[in-house]
């Protein structure tokens, strides 16, 4: 820590010198020029609080330092609030005077300072939810486009949104598809869209229907595992998006498990009723998928019919070759 003399900062060089170190020394400097009070303020912007006599520019300097200065200048313009809350919007709460373009210049650089606009105007909120919808819920006056911009870039703010119409809830839900969760009047059409940007958003849906479950699926396989009332059509597009699907499939049919393996032939391992044609088709979209072969003569029948090279114990090799 630097070891100061008070009774020596006398000369203006022996002032610029220990402000430069610690601005807030600037109290015990008796004659201050603008100079040493500019050297004090760009070290610590709030030893502006010590400055005898403030122009603009000891200001500035002192607000694009440390934007909290701000509560600290006597006599604030436009230009010194609009430094300051360029730096951080929630210096707004500092600003005696508000005008527009500064509110705007605070929202731009921080959203959430909408809560400190004691005026707000639709532009000033617009500004706000664009940089972050969350702000919504500082909004006083909620008009259909401040909504509109709150949910464009994340769905989650229309949990915030007072009167959610159909419009602003689509806009929601292809953005995110989980924001499905606080729509209060669930539509086909919402939730459609909701599945078609994320499949697992399914869970959220209150009234599932084949058509929907279908979108789900097509969009993610693993969606599957939130569908109530499975069908064959809705088992058969999970396992065609992924053959692994095929694990949530409640009631498996020979013609699902066939689609789920000509997807991924690994998928036999979900297999429960394994049969000559399924694994027969497993093996030939990936030569991997004979380990899950449960039956031994079929496994070898296979791997002969594929080419496949396996190596088993004498043991199993003798007990194949006595059953023969």
């Amino acid at each position: 820590m630097m070891t100061v003399n008070f009774a020596a900062i006398l000369t203006t060089e022996a002032a610029i010198k220990a402000v430069g170190s610690d601005g807030l020394l600037l109290k015990y400097v008796k004659d201050q020029t603008e100079a040493i009070c500019i050297k004090a303020v760009k070290e610590n912007g709030v030893a502006l609080q010590y400055v005898k006599n403030q122009t603009e520019a000891i200001c500035i300097k002192a607000v694009e330092k440390n934007e909290d200065a701000l509560q600290y200048v006597k006599d604030q313009t436009e230009a010194i609030c609009i430094k300051a809350v360029k730096a951080n919007g929630f210096a707004l709460q500092h600003v005696k005077t508000q005008t527009e373009a500064i509110c705007i210049k605070a929202v731009e650089k921080n959203g959430d300072a909408l809560q400190y606009v004691k005026d707000q105007t639709e532009a000033i909120c617009i500004r706000a939810v664009e940089e972050n919808g969350f702000s919504l819920q500082y909004v006083k006056d909620q008009t259909e486009i401040i909504c509109m911009k709150a949910v464009k870039d994340n769905g989650f703010p229309l949990q915030y949104v007072k009167d959610r119409t159909e419009t602003i809830c689509i806009k929601a839900v292809e953005n995110n598809g989980d924001a499905i969760q606080y729509v209060f009047d669930q539509t086909e059409t919402i939730c459609t869209k909701a599945v078609e940007e994320n499949g697992f958003s399914l869970k959220y849906v209150k009234d599932q229907t084949e058509a929907i479950c279908i979108k789900a699926v097509e969009e993610n396989g693993f969606s599957l595992q939130y569908v109530k009332d499975q069908t064959e059509a809705i088992c058969i597009r999970a396992v065609e998006e992924n053959g692994f699907a095929l694990q949530y499939v409640k009631d498996q049919t020979e013609a699902i498990c066939i689609k789920a393996v000509e997807e991924n032939g690994l998928a036999l391992q979900y297999v429960k009723d394994q049969t000559e044609a399924i694994c027969i088709k497993a093996v030939g979209e990936n030569n991997d998928g004979i380990q899950y072969v449960l039956d031994q003569k079929l496994f070898i029948s296979i791997a002969t019919s594929f080419g496949i090279k396996v190596n088993m114990p004498a043991s199993e090799s003798a007990d194949l070759s006595a059953s023969k």
